[in-house]
């Protein structure tokens, strides 16, 4: 029998984000779940419009129109496939726990959307005569993987490295996200990263997270997880 008063307890911010972002992605065009719209050409025009309609496109965003300021919040819940959904929900669900569980609800949640905003906003500045369409919670994510760094450090979590054949490893929570930090800043800095992928807005939120942790809570109000305290996978 499921303990409703226990559940309410948990991360209820978590779970609802993770809830969100899935049934935005099943009910809309890009899972291929909804017959309402269509099939092969059809298809793809509605996912273009979909994309349009609710993800950042920079210039759109900078001009100031009332209708594009709010797109970084929508942009939010709006994935581009399954495999983006899934890894942004997998990162999610390892670290938003406990961040949730330290910050509270409230200002979890309006940490997550306001962290995910600037790191949006931050991408369409430096991309500001783009009109390529940007969607997905990796910038609010990232502000959680910054957080989660300053607030619980030595906290370990089960990673999947590639070049370890994808064995699932259990590291200090430092050490997978200096690692994710350091791939992004590498992918950022590359000139095959290409149009499109958003690592300025990771850097962006993981910064901004990790400032936002450290100037809230404070040095000695740092939390000292313990080896145990977080289950899950991640993949840097």
């Amino acid at each position: 029998m499921i303990d409703w008063r226990q559940a309410a307890r948990g991360p209820v911010v978590t779970y609802g984000l993770i809830g969100v972002c899935c049934l935005a992605f099943v009910i809309g065009p890009v899972s291929g779940f909804n017959p309402a719209y269509g099939t092969g050409d059809t298809l793809l025009a509605a996912q273009s419009a979909y994309f349009e309609r609710w993800g950042v496109i920079p210039s759109e965003l900078l001009s100031g129109s009332g209708a594009a300021l709010v797109t970084p919040v929508t942009a939010l819940f709006v994935h581009g496939g399954w495999l983006h959904l899934l890894g942004n929900m997998l990162f999610l669900y390892v670290f938003g726990m406990m961040a949730e569980e330290r910050m509270g609800r409230v200002q979890f949640a309006l940490f997550y959307v306001a962290c995910g905003y600037l790191a949006l906003l931050a991408y369409a500045v430096a991309h500001a005569d783009s009109d390529q369409t940007l969607v997905g919670a990796s910038g609010a994510i990232s502000a959680v993987l910054g957080a989660f760094l300053f607030l619980f450090p030595r906290a370990r979590v089960t990673s999947l490295f590639p070049f370890l054949l994808f064995l699932p490893l259990r590291f200090p929570a430092w050490i997978v996200l200096i690692f994710w930090f350091a791939l992004q800043w590498l992918a950022a800095r590359s000139a095959d990263s290409g149009p499109g992928v958003a690592y300025l807005a990771h850097l962006v939120g993981f910064c901004t997270g990790f400032l936002y942790a450290w100037g809230r809570y404070g040095r000695t109000d740092r939390v000292r997880a313990p080896a145990q305290a977080t289950e899950g996978e991640s993949q840097p």
